[in-house]
């Protein structure tokens, strides 16, 4: 019925889009004019020489032929699916969901695309952004993300930070852990080169609590191992162990009485641009190991 009413649109007359179609005209007819009565509007003006759509018509047709070409797009899309992708595919993120979330995701899209080349690249938060939007990177995977209009957003979450203990800390008990019990223990401190210090230290200050770190790092790996190595605590979102905690090595524990300010995590691509289908299979897949974090 939808190729009735574009092609009697297009042709101007029932017997040109019946013969168009391979559709006798008569049948083309019954279906307009059923339709017509179910809207109760008539959708074309009956011409001494043909037919014009009414603006009812009109507004009708226009919904048709949206719904066509998505059909039409769908349609490619699984005629695609019929062929494994192939290609590189690459993404840009921070050192601690490339070990975790990043490795996870990237084994087990190997494992069905293996004609598909991934590459892994760790960067600062402003360098996925500039990546993304240069096409130097196909994908963005970073914390705190500055919007932009050249960026769409496929995922996001506040993933706010929270203790990060060892499996067989005194904490570990402990459904969340108030934040002045954790300065009882060594502390491990991002350093001031990263966004999440600010996020940490003015959460301490803001309780009116001081403290000196016993470590300072950049490293997310240092973080986890020296967290991992004895009853010394670390300040990460349970995306940064998600490998570490199904190993159970590590734990992530909410703090319970001061909440962290926001630490969003977004999974990015450049807006407006041709996405191949690996592309589009690597952040499916990137989307599903993310969601199974959070579960």
């Amino acid at each position: 019925m939808l190729q009735y009413l574009d092609e009697v649109a297009r042709s101007g007359s029932i017997r040109a889009a019946g013969a168009k179609l391979h559709v006798a005209p008569s049948a083309v007819n019954r279906q307009i004019l059923l339709l017509e009565e179910e809207l109760g509007e008539p959708l074309f003006e009956r011409l001494p020489r043909g037919m014009r759509p009414t603006p009812a018509g009109e507004v009708l047709l226009a919904h048709v032929r949206r719904t066509m070409q998505g059909y039409r797009e769908a349609v490619a899309e699984i005629r695609d699916l019929q062929s494994l992708p192939s290609g590189e595919v690459v993404i840009a993120t921070m050192t601690g969901l490339a070990s975790s979330v990043v490795s996870a995701a990237t084994m087990s899209f190997h494992a069905r695309y293996p004609e598909v080349r991934i590459s892994i690249r760790v960067m600062s938060t402003q360098e996925i952004l500039r990546a993304v939007a240069n096409s130097e990177a196909d994908l963005g995977l970073g914390f705190n993300v500055p919007s932009s209009g050249q960026l769409e957003i496929c995922w996001q979450m506040d993933t706010r930070l929270g203790a990060v203990i060892a499996a067989k800390h005194p904490l570990a008990r402990l459904e969340s852990i108030p934040l002045a019990q954790c300065a009882s223990y060594p502390l491990i401190f991002a350093d001031r080169s990263m966004v999440i210090h600010g996020i940490i230290a003015d959460t301490f200050a803001a309780a009116g609590i001081r403290v000196e770190p016993a470590f300072h790092t950049n490293s997310i790996e240092t973080m986890k191992r020296l967290a991992a190595a004895g009853e010394a605590i670390a300040f990460l979102s349970r995306f940064d162990i998600a490998e570490e905690r199904q190993s159970g090595s590590l734990a992530f524990r909410p703090v319970r009485d001061r909440a962290f300010s926001d630490n969003i995590l977004s999974l990015v691509r450049r807006e407006k641009h041709g996405h191949g289908l690996a592309g589009l299979l690597f952040a499916e897949e990137i989307m599903g190991t993310l969601e199974s974090v959070v579960a």
